[in-house]
């Protein structure tokens, strides 16, 4: 009887043994991507001719980016000083009966602006870079002083941004299967369907950092990225396949942000 207990026994030992064995040769080996930003990207200098038609203005033509009447908060996108073109620079920013202007913010590329109330945070997107396959934001954190006067309270450089993604994001490729993970958690998986670019490139085929901007229509700022591609021919990424993955971001009191849990974005 006490035998056959033990052979019992061992056999379940083995068997468990196994399990685990298997469960370990299992595991994907992940590589880790590549960042477009090679250093932190310089703030914008608004042009002269903008510049001195600021300092001299009689006059603002705008058109509105956020109006919310139960905070009185309104923000507006400048467009023309006087008879000058602003030429994408300027966003005003108006509380109750005072107004502040930031020339050096560029308003292209649809900028948005959310207030939260609970937290006295107005956040603002930007545009940092543009172009054909290119969308990359500031996220701008602004906060109202004692007699109202709108101030950054933090900047947000997407260079800063890059990196900390690109120290959790990983990618396995099998075939024409891209798997995409957030360390070991696995985010999705894709098939490339680009037959006509030579296949992915050998060194390093996923990169992120042309792709990167911001959702804050719920108060609370989202960043969101796409990875790119990069094939043996050809000098751009290619985004066809690739999914949007977005992560909620936190910005505390010394100005230091946390990116939370990636997820793929939801498609609208």
């Amino acid at each position: 009887m006490k035998s056959n207990i033990f052979i019992r026994s061992a056999i379940i030992v083995f068997v468990v043994g196994l399990m685990m064995a298997g469960c370990k040769a299992t595991k994907v080996e992940t590589k880790q991507m590549a960042g477009t930003m090679e250093e932190p990207v310089p703030s914008d200098t608004i042009p002269a001719n903008v510049q001195q038609a600021f300092t001299k203005a009689m006059k603002y033509h705008s058109h509105e980016l956020m109006n919310d009447t139960v905070n009185e908060i309104y923000v507006s996108c400048i467009d023309e000083i006087d008879e000058t073109s602003t030429e994408g620079y300027g966003i005003n920013v108006t509380k109750g009966a005072i107004s502040t202007t930031f020339p050096n913010m560029r308003n292209t590329r649809e900028p948005q602006a959310k207030y939260n109330a609970k937290t006295g945070d107005l956040w603002l997107t930007s545009s940092a870079m543009e172009g054909t396959g290119v969308r990359v934001e500031w996220l701008q954190q602004i906060r109202f002083g004692e007699n109202e006067i709108a101030f950054v309270n933090t900047e947000v450089n997407p260079y800063g941004v890059q990196q900390e993604l690109l120290k959790r994001l990983g990618y396995a490729i099998e075939g024409e299967t891209i798997s995409l993970y957030d360390g070991d958690k696995l985010l999705t998986t894709v098939t490339n369907t680009v037959k006509d670019m030579g296949g992915f490139d050998d060194e390093q085929p996923l990169w992120i950092g042309e792709q990167m901007y911001y959702d804050v229509s719920s108060g609370e700022p989202k960043v969101i990225f796409t990875p790119g591609i990069k094939y043996t021919t050809g000098l751009v990424l290619t985004y066809d396949d690739m999914p949007e993955l977005t992560a909620p971001i936190t910005i505390d009191e010394n100005g230091l942000f946390t990116i939370h849990e990636i997820s793929v974005a939801t498609k609208q």
